[in-house]
């Protein structure tokens, strides 16, 4: 699942998508552990929101998860300077990276395993400068309406999560780091923010138009977007192996 790649020297460029609390930043931290050090870096769409006072405000709340939060000029600059440059631009300083995940649960036997995977893939290629891999994470990356954003991403890998367990899980954070401070959930902003705004973006993905539904496989290979297995859902070790293989899979086709 990636776009043909003239050479390595160019960075590979992923992204990971999907419903706040789906495991998006855990995914792509395993992934980074798993990739030889300054093989693979990683930008946060988090770190692109908007000034805290100047996000958009629906029945009297500030919605953080819609796209009018975000600034994304600034993401369009940073991912252009990623593919021409390799690496993140000097002046990103990420908010993000403040921000704790969940135990992942992924058994450090697995992860080894998948090291040595990574390792016998890249054997005989360029060395770490040539084959810069950047992984950027972010809950609207595949949006019916982000299309140029996607279209930049190389290798797009989605994952699902149900209601119930998107809902637990953020329900369970303390709250995020912000541009300017901290922001915690005020009771009820899941079912009257996160997640209708999740279903209102990404729909066109799924069959019926059901975010409940299977993903609607036409659709996806349109949009060259690949999506978790089901028995990936709610196991990070599956979903780990699922997408070391489809990177090692565009590593292999540079």
């Amino acid at each position: 699942m990636s776009d043909n790649i003239a050479n390595m020297s160019a960075p590979l460029l992923v992204g990971i998508s999907g419903p706040s609390s789906s495991g998006k930043t855990t995914l792509s931290r395993l992934l980074r552990d798993i990739f030889p050090p300054g093989t693979l870096f990683i930008l946060h769409l988090d770190d692109f929101y908007l000034p805290d006072a100047e996000i958009p405000v629906k029945d009297g709340v500030q919605d953080w998860d819609c796209i009018e939060s975000l600034n994304l000029a600034r993401l369009k600059a940073a991912l252009q300077h990623v593919r021409e440059h390799g690496k993140s631009p000097e002046w990103l300083v990420s908010q993000e990276d403040q921000n704790s995940v969940g135990e992942h649960g992924v058994p450090e036997e697995a992860i080894q395993r998948l090291r040595d995977q990574v390792s016998t893939c890249l054997q005989g290629k360029p060395e770490p400068e040539g084959r810069r891999i950047c992984i950027v994470d972010g809950f609207l990356l595949f949006s019916e309406d982000m299309d140029e954003i996607r279209a930049l991403f190389h290798v797009r890998l989605f994952l699902r999560t149900r209601y119930e367990t998107a809902k637990r899980r953020r329900e369970a954070r303390s709250g995020y780091v912000t541009l300017e401070g901290f922001w915690k959930d005020p009771p009820g902003y899941v079912d009257k923010i996160v997640w209708p705004n999740y279903v209102t973006q990404h729909k066109f993905l799924f069959k019926h138009g059901d975010v409940n539904d299977e993903l609607d496989a036409d659709v996806c290979r349109s949009v060259r977007v690949a999506g978790m297995p089901d028995e990936a859902e709610e196991n990070m070790t599956k979903c780990l192996a699922w997408a070391a293989g489809l990177l090692e899979g565009a590593i292999k086709a540079a």
